[in-house]
This record gives structure tokens, sequence and C-alpha cells, in this order.
């Protein structure tokens, strides 16, 4: 069947507020061009993130009322710990508030001045983390990663050529970890072949570095896997999955992506020493080893997650969905990232607004364009989020100056999603009105949350 059907029925719904252009307008004007200073409320159709987004299920629901809230030894620490066990095959397992309370923990410990942390594509967390410990992080993404118009399979994978000359010039003692994003969320969403996971995890075998998997949205990694490459079209999902972390040495997770939860996140690795190390930082900062800064229900939602999002018929739905977005683009002429992702659909800003520089930020100014004409908000990934400068003042830009509709899971529906095209392409054939921006206010990391910006005349 051509029609994509939702494997799940409605049941609760929450209103969406309609506003005019004119409003929409004024709101972004106030909100200083930046989406993350726009008040929910004013936002109709909201695909800044897939993370915490997501619409929970009927169990995940009834989890939570069985929601043990003791300090120590909760009842849902341990299945929660149970589940990522069995998922993983890491028996360590350190819950966190979320995601970049995972990475915090691990890079204060081995990051550092002097270090170098390589990746595929490093997110902007794992970056801001790893730059303020005073280590660097290095993307190493394949050259097809870099080509957005250029459909490939696997276009996430990191450069292993790359990877051998950037260990032989910054030296393997100076490596603390090598870390593969499945899927490559700052590079279009693209999955990571399991063949490039093992092809790296003999090259960090040979020089004795451990490998990591940021595990945010391994289920629909291991989906693509399944799809795309040759020898799992008859596997199962979970066991995919539980075939690419055996290759890794630890991993973090968001559990506010392929989990469904609202909040949540976790440390898995095989390393008692490390772990031990981890556990001292995570009482400091986030709480008792069993409950990690996150409340037993909350636990109890990942846990219920976790086994939910690799059941097919819904994995199925989900990348149909990109796809089915993605195809209306392309159709239309809109330039985005080829072939769809996972969780989102990147436009490629560069394309779409060729007549902006990219010191005027056509990733941002594009993201503005979206929300003024349709309540669309969006995020970039460029140089606005990736940017740097250089000696003399200038920008250094990102690879790639993308926009990111990032989907929630469970959340929109078809029509939903029809809009969503009808805005873009409207946006596109109005294209030459848009101008740039400039930056009038920035912090020193992770700059795109905060940033104030205001148009070039």
């Amino acid at each position: 069947m051509k029609t994509i059907i939702e494997p799940f029925k409605i049941k609760s719904v929450e209103p969406i507020y309609f506003n005019t252009p004119i409003e929409r307008k004024r709101i972004l004007k106030n909100a200083f061009y930046n989406p993350f200073l726009i008040h929910s409320d004013d936002v109709l159709i909201d695909l800044l993130t897939d993370s915490g987004t997501s619409a929970m299920s009927s169990n995940q629901w009834a989890g939570i009322m069985q929601g043990d809230e003791s300090y120590a030894g909760s009842p849902s620490f341990f299945r929660f710990e149970k589940v990522v066990q069995a998922l993983t095959g890491m028996p360590i397992v350190i819950p966190t508030h979320q995601g970049r309370a995972a990475e915090k923990i691990l890079f204060s410990i081995l990051g550092g001045k002097g270090k170098y942390f390589l990746s595929n594509t490093l997110f902007d967390t794992t970056r801001a983390n790893i730059e303020f410990s005073g280590a660097e992080g290095i993307d190493l993404l394949c050259a097809a990663g870099k080509l957005p118009s250029v459909p490939a399979p696997f276009k996430g994978n990191l450069d292993t050529d790359a990877l051998k000359k950037c260990i032989a010039e910054k030296g393997a003692s100076n490596i603390p970890l090598v870390i593969i994003t499945v899927t490559n969320n700052s590079g279009g969403g693209q999955p990571v072949s399991m063949q490039n996971i093992k092809d790296v995890r003999a090259i960090c075998t040979e020089h004795q570095i451990p490998l990591f998997i940021d595990a945010c949205r391994f289920a629909e990694n291991s989906y693509f896997v399944k799809l795309r490459e040759e020898g799992y079209a008859d596997i199962a999902v979970a066991e995919i999955a539980h075939e690419l972390f055996s290759y890794a040495d630890g991993c973090t997770m968001s559990a506010k992506k392929d989990a469904f939860a609202n909040i949540g996140g976790f440390l898995a690795m095989h390393n008692e020493k490390l772990a031990m190390q981890c556990r001292n930082l995570l009482v400091i900062t986030e709480g008792f080893p069993t409950y990690g800064g996150l409340a037993g229900r909350d636990l109890e939602a990942i846990a219920i997650g976790l086994q939910e999002v690799v059941e097919e018929p819904y994995l199925h739905y989900r990348i149909r969905s990109i796809e089915y977005l993605t195809n209306k683009l392309i159709e239309a002429g809109v330039p985005v990232m080829q072939p769809a992702g996972g969780h989102a659909v990147y436009v490629d800003a560069n394309a779409f607004l060729s007549h902006i520089p990219v010191d005027q930020y056509p990733g941002q100014a594009l993201v503005g364009a979206f929300y003024e004409h349709g309540g669309i908000r969006s995020v970039e990934i460029g140089s606005l989020m990736f940017g740097k400068y250089a000696q003399d003042g200038t920008l250094i830009p990102a690879q790639m100056e993308l926009v990111r509709l990032a989907i929630p899971r469970r959340v929109y529906t078809q029509s939903h999603i029809d809009y969503v095209s009808e805005v873009i392409i409207e946006v596109y054939n109005k294209r030459h009105e848009i101008g740039g921006l400039k930056i009038i206010e920035e912090a020193p990391l992770l700059r795109h949350f905060t940033a104030k910006l205001a148009p070039i005349n």
C-alpha cells in the first residue's frame, strides 16, 4: 500500500493556536530572529527538535503510574537497567537527566587540553562539552555526506582513511575516544552502515582507542541497516541494534529521542574503572546512581520506550513519513538532503538562498522565513550553530548550511506534513525576497540557543 498508515490511534489531543503572518512577523522581530526565543504557544507546527517532544504511548503512561520514587535502589531503576543491558549488551548503566549530562560527565573525565575526540560528526551539545573541557572535537565525515543533493545509502559514515591519518597526526595517546553518532544528526540525519562501524572498531582496536556510540537514534539507524545493507533484510531491528552496540566500548544516549521519553538519558559501558569515575561525578552533579537526576516514573517510561522503538511497524511508518515529506519537496525543486534521513528533513540553505552569503547566515534567514510565512519552527544547522571565528574576526563557516525540520515521533498527522510542504514550497517560490542576518549578541558556547540577530538592510 502507498498510503502511510500510522500504527497507533489518537487518544488525547492538545490545541494548536493559530496566528497571522503579520503577528508572526512581530513575534519573530521580538525574538531577535531566533526560533529558540519564540514562545511555543506562538508556533503552529513545531519542528525545532524531536528531542523530548514525542507522544508517549498508553503503556508508557501506565508505566509512569508504577514509578517508584525511592532515593536509592528503586525497582524502577532495575527495570530500566535490565532493558538497557539487554539492548546494548553493556553491563554498566548510569542514568542521567538527559544526554548532555552524560556527555558532561564523560568528557569532564576524559577531556582536557591537548586531547582530541574524533567523530563522523559531533552534535552541538557533544562538541560544546568537549570544548568546555579544553579538548577539541574533530569531524571526519565521509565525502558523500558533504554533498546534500547527491543520494548515497550511508552518508553518515565516518571516513576511515581520514581517521587513520588523524590518529597518526595527533597520536593515539591524545585521543581518549572515537565517537560515532547514529544517525548522523548534524550530517542530515543520515545513517551509518554496520560495515563502517566494524571498520572503525578495527582501527580503534589497532590503536587501543575506545569506541563510543552516540545512540540517540540507534533504532532509526538500525532500520536503515535492515533496509539498505546487504545481509540484514531478514534480521530483526532489535538484533541489528544489539550487533551495532557490540562493536562499542560504551555509549551515551538522550532518551528524549528514540526512547520517546520527555526527559532522560544514560551512559552505558564495559569499563568498570571509568564507570566508577563517572558515578562519582554523577553523585555530585546529577544524583544517586540508581536515579541519576530522574524520577522513577521517567525511568519506567524510558524502559518501555526502548522496547517500543524497535517495533518494525512503527519504524516503517517513521522512516516512510520522513521520506514522504522529502519527496514532496524534491518534486517541487526544493533543494534538500538526499536521500531522506531518519528523524528530520534537511533543507540545503546554501542552494535555497544562493543570493545570501554564508556570513549572513542563510540558514537562520530561512528559519525565520518558514516561521513568518507559515508558523513553522525549525532550526539552523550551519554556521550559526557550528561556525567559528578566525583570528582576524572573519567567519570560518560550517561544512554545510542546513535547516532541519525535526519531526516529533507520533505527534503530527499527514495533513500537518502536507501543510509543512506547502509552506516550504511557497517560501521557495518567493526566496529572492529573503535577506540575510547579522549577529548582535552571542554566547561563547552553544550560541545558537540564545543569540540575537537582526536583518541586514
